[in-house]
């Protein structure tokens, strides 16, 4: 297909030109579309009996202050992993550790129930789609956006957007707290 028929199909405002050496070349925008994500919606609060038991000093973040946006597609994915392990309580767990050469990574793994403490939290439409988040964690993630990106190297779900991050590592793994 020629240059001409491919740029057919991006429309002008992601197209620009670029002229280098006397060479007049096209560049696609690097921006992303945006994903459709929505704001999840808190099923469960920690209690602060749970906080106690778990030996958690941390203060709980009522439900309207809970501002972590869940996408459409890292929704599918949960309600995916659900289906598989038959169990509507199956979710993804996501907490903040130190480490890494930032400071702080994000620890994600699977779970198959809320562990005590834990807030509980689920896209508005798609279900059953769990997240589960400790109350310092949540703290620290507040505001992001909870994505699940496909790519050639593999599949995963990622915090984005994560308004309390400065900067990071070049691999994307650890950042760094404003």
């Amino acid at each position: 297909m020629s240059l001409s028929r491919i740029s057919a199909y991006v429309s002008r405002p992601a197209r620009r030109i670029n002229r280098m050496a006397g060479i007049r070349t096209r560049l696609l925008s690097t921006q992303l579309p945006s994903v459709p994500a929505s704001l999840a919606v808190v099923r469960t609060l920690p209690t602060p009996q749970e906080l106690e038991e778990a030996e958690l000093e941390a203060d709980i973040i009522p439900k309207d202050k809970v501002q972590v946006m869940l996408t459409d597609r890292a929704a599918q994915q949960l309600k995916s992993i659900s289906s598989r392990e038959g169990n509507s309580q199956a979710a993804v767990r996501i907490s903040v550790e130190s480490g890494g050469c930032h400071g702080f990574q994000y620890k994600i793994e699977l779970a198959t129930q809320r562990g005590p403490g834990n807030y509980h939290l689920i896209h508005p439409s798609v279900q059953p789609s769990n997240l589960y988040v400790d109350p310092i964690s949540l703290s620290m993630i507040n505001g992001s956006t909870v994505d699940f990106a496909t790519e050639l190297i593999g599949s995963s779900f990622r915090v984005v957007d994560n308004p309390h991050a400065k900067g990071g590592c070049g691999c994307g793994v650890s950042w760094e707290m404003k």
